[in-house]
């Protein structure tokens, strides 16, 4: 009887616990302050250019249950960029390559969620880039954070080519394709 009771018990917490996690997860999260953005630029297989913000005003509505219903939004202020090289920030930031004068914010809008594996997914959407706007797909691995269970762990990467978006395609061998990545958490808004 006492096993039987036991098991009622553990089975309750379960469920509860597995319908609070779906509760959490079908909500509005923002990235963490630890959270960062960055992209490189590659020469001869050497990083060229490095940049990174941990500044973007980000919004994610994630549905564990129905991740097809999901989307995510990002605007970077161009500003907020750090760079490997600081010397390199009046350049790239410059007309020939940001033109953060006149475009101040990068800004990424998902088209479509799609889980292609447990806590897999490819989200595609919109990149605009110096008002120029251009599909973008990023692989993206989302998992609940091992120390803080209100936290999703977020890795995400995607690719695109610089003269798609006006940038001078080969400035000093700087090569034309620039990986961008999202290392950081999610936090309930």
């Amino acid at each position: 009887m006492a096993i039987k009771q036991s098991l009622k018990l553990k089975l309750a917490v379960f469920f509860t616990a597995l319908g609070w996690m779906s509760q959490l997860h079908a909500q509005n999260w923002t990235l963490t302050e630890a959270s960062i953005i960055s992209f490189d630029i590659k020469t001869v297989g050497l990083s060229a250019v490095k940049g990174v913000s941990n500044q973007p005003d980000s919004r994610l509505f994630f549905d564990i249950n129905l991740p097809e219903n999901s989307s995510v939004q990002l605007i970077l202020p161009a500003s907020t960029l750090k760079f490997s090289n600081d010397a390199l920030r009046p350049m790239i930031l410059g007309e020939n390559f940001f033109d953060a004068a006149q475009f101040k914010n990068v800004t990424f809008k998902s088209t479509e969620f799609r889980q292609h594996a447990v806590g897999h997914y490819w989200v595609a959407g919109e990149l605009t880039l110096r008002g120029i706007i251009k599909p973008i797909t990023f692989d993206v691995v989302l998992k609940p954070n091992a120390a803080n269970a209100k936290l999703l762990d977020i890795n995400a990467s995607g690719s695109i080519n610089r003269s798609d978006f006006g940038m001078k395609r080969s400035y000093a061998d700087v090569g034309d394709k620039v990986n961008i990545q999202l290392i950081g958490q999610w936090q309930p808004k």
